[in-house]
């Protein structure tokens, strides 16, 4: 194993709308990385989807950098939900 990429895996649960990250694998390959992923996370059928992304291929923002990244948001306030009135039969949002 020493020496194979590290690959992230994201699951989608049966009730679940979006894929959510689980672990982290090493493999060989993509395809190796997805039995792997099937094998390690979803033992007990806990999922419907897996996706499986090389680490190196994913970019991710810096914590200590998070003020500027996230402030420009808290200028647009008309991007807030709070706005709207939603009839409560609405479900996942």
């Amino acid at each position: 194993m020493k020496g194979n990429p590290i690959w992230e895996v994201f699951i989608r649960s049966k009730n679940g709308l979006e894929h959510r990250h689980v672990g982290s694998l090493h493999a060989e390959d993509a395809k190796m990385a997805m039995e792997n992923a099937r094998d390690v996370y979803t033992r007990r059928q806990e999922g419907v989807s897996i996706w499986v992304v090389e680490s190196k291929h994913i970019t991710a923002s810096n914590p200590s950098e998070s003020g500027e990244m996230f402030d420009p948001a808290k200028d647009k306030a008309y991007r807030h939900p709070t706005f709207y009135d939603l009839p409560d039969e609405l479900e996942h949002i």
